[in-house]
């Protein structure tokens, strides 16, 4: 028991720390850094943290279970990923690019059905009074958001498909360059696989939450000054852009030069 507490809390606390890593925190910001709404931004971070722990269980499973051993070019074009995203994260929320593939796949409150009004007058009577009203099939008479289906819409119909599986595959990349060194980390301190398995669950678990919480507190400015500080929500997006872009181009450089994946002696120690 006391061997299953401390796996548990070790896994699910260290998760949660994995989760401020500096590029895991410079990405989620260029994303949320379009986001109105805490809520949004939270589930943003839940989803990167759904792809990051499918990638650290599968790879980081697979070393532990099968003894994978990792070549240094490998490991070292997983981390280049990381850079690569950083740098396209940045070029496309610099540029306009993100804010303009969102407004345009991100589906819009109320699917487009037109309330209008006609006018009706009462038999036997000159008074007329009009009442707005929908032709489409689905139309009720009690209102839209009123329904689970309407409150589906509200929610998760503003995300579009696109927002949605922007953070998962962000998530996931960033998986890549973090699963060797967590599976290398737990082999050495848990012998027995099946324990090890449990702790790599456990710990994705911590990083969703961490990931949720860091999300939710870096939505915090920009819904702030979304509409009352237009000009400062501008600078913190685009301050957010030159940050990911900035810190890509370091980390491609020192992955492909200082630790040699671009030449014929690469060094890679999973960390």
């Amino acid at each position: 028991m006391i061997t299953l507490l401390s796996i548990i809390f070790l896994g699910f606390f260290l998760g949660m720390r994995h989760a401020t890593d500096p590029d895991h925190v410079i990405a989620v910001t260029t994303i949320v850094s379009r986001e109105r709404k805490i809520w949004y931004a939270a589930l943003i971070g839940v989803l990167w943290g759904i792809g990051h722990t499918l990638t650290i269980f599968l790879v980081g499973g697979s070393i532990i279970l099968f003894s994978l051993v990792i070549p240094p070019r490998l490991g070292l074009t997983m981390e280049f990923s990381v850079a690569l995203m950083l740098i396209l994260l940045g070029v496309l929320n610099l540029t306009g690019i993100m804010r303009w593939i969102t407004e345009t796949f991100a589906a819009a409150p109320g699917g487009g059905s037109e309330v209008h009004s006609h006018p009706h007058p009462h038999s036997h009577s000159e008074y007329v009074h009009a009442h707005p009203h929908r032709h489409e099939p689905e139309a009720h008479g009690h209102r839209d958001d009123e329904t689970p289906q309407g409150w589906l819409d509200r929610t998760f119909g503003r995300l579009g498909l696109y927002q949605l599986l922007r953070p998962l595959i962000v998530g996931l990349v960033h998986g890549l360059a973090g699963s060797a060194a967590v599976a290398l980390l737990v082999l050495a301190a848990i012998q027995n696989p099946f324990w090890a398995i449990i702790y790599l669950v456990v710990f994705g678990i911590g990083t969703i939450t961490g990931m949720m919480l860091i999300t939710a507190a870096i939505a915090v400015p920009f819904a702030y000054t979304a509409n009352r500080f237009a000009g400062l929500n501008r600078s913190l997006s685009v301050a957010s852009g030159l940050l990911s872009l900035g810190f890509g181009l370091f980390l491609a450089f020192q992955i492909g030069f200082v630790d040699g994946l671009f030449t014929g002696h690469p060094r890679w120690t999973p960390e």
